[in-house]
């Protein structure tokens, strides 16, 4: 196991590579942790929105999160998914991670019951309590229903071992507000590609990115240059990478990024209902930016 407590940078949110019969393409997976360490990649997050978590049975999740750990063999952290809107399976889950062997745990505020401020810090108390693992606490309402306020990330920023909150709220006066009030030492990450740079502006300290599946190398280097304070060349990269971060969200993700990372020949286009394949129109403004990029090759393209 490697540190969490020091956890910076810019961490890939995995993607959840299936085959036709819809069950784990482990080879696959094995693959993308391959990829993303010799990328450069700061640390790994299985089992997440990305990784259709919410489609994976709990034998299923584990093994995901077994195959992570295994390959990544603690060149890189691993901070596993482990959320839902059941406060006691959530607390079953972090356990079984916390047997196999990851660096910490992602854990999103529960969705569809829409729990009161107090319903959020107990439920996030109690898997806590659970276990010794450290844990970053994931808001994000346009997912959930409900946004985790500041004065409950306080809150939740006293117990020991939660020790960030990853931040997908759109809100920067917000996470703003959160970095002014919270303890030092308390980690931000960015939820959101697009704002990496205003959130590492006001404190934040790295990002847990989508676009890193396609790009990890890329995004790395732009995390790392906000958090070197070189904003010309964080901006210049930002600008560059934009449109791919955009266009990963053009329809559901992470349709749009399964979409491109099979382009890319890393993984089968299969996903899990409800997600289902994006449009064509979709694909095509994928493989322009892909293309801009240099992620795909033109002779590739026309191979294919």
């Amino acid at each position: 196991m490697t540190d969490a407590t020091t956890l910076t940078g810019c961490g890939t949110a995995l993607v959840t590579p299936f085959n036709e019969d819809l069950s784990i393409d482990e080879d696959a997976l094995r693959r993308l942790v391959e990829f993303q360490i010799s990328e450069g990649i700061d640390f790994l997050v299985p089992c997440g929105t990305t990784g259709e978590s919410a489609t994976l049975d709990d034998d299923e999740l584990c093994r995901v999160v077994e195959i992570v750990v295994d390959t990544a063999k603690a060149r890189v952290p691993v901070i596993a998914g482990a959320g839902g809107n059941n406060t006691a399976h959530v607390v079953e889950l972090a356990r079984e991670y916390e047997k196999l062997g990851v660096d910490g745990l992602l854990s999103v505020s529960p969705y569809y019951n829409k729990p009161t401020q107090e319903g959020l810090y107990q439920h996030f108390r109690a898997i806590a309590e659970s276990t010794r693992l450290p844990i970053i606490v994931y808001n994000v309402p346009p997912r959930t229903a409900v946004n985790i306020a500041p004065d409950t990330i306080v809150r939740l920023a006293a117990i020991p071992n939660i020790i960030g909150v990853k931040e997908a709220s759109g809100d920067i006066s917000q996470i703003a507000e959160i970095a002014t009030r919270v303890p030092a030492g308390f980690k931000i990450f960015s939820g959101d590609d697009s704002v990496t740079l205003p959130i590492v502006a006001v404190g934040g300290v790295g990002l847990i990115s989508v676009a890193s599946n396609e790009a990890p190398r890329q995004m790395t280097a732009m995390t790392r240059a906000c958090l070197e304070s070189n904003w010309d060349e964080a901006r210049r990269l930002n600008r560059e990478l934009f449109p791919l971060m955009k266009a990963n969200f053009i329809e559901t993700s992470p349709g749009p990024v399964k979409a491109a990372l099979a382009m890319m020949g890393r993984i089968k286009e299969v996903y899990r209902l409800p997600i289902v394949p994006v449009k064509a129109e979709t694909k095509e403004r994928l493989r322009a930016v892909l293309l801009e990029l240099n992620l795909i090759e033109v002779a590739r393209e026309k191979s294919g």
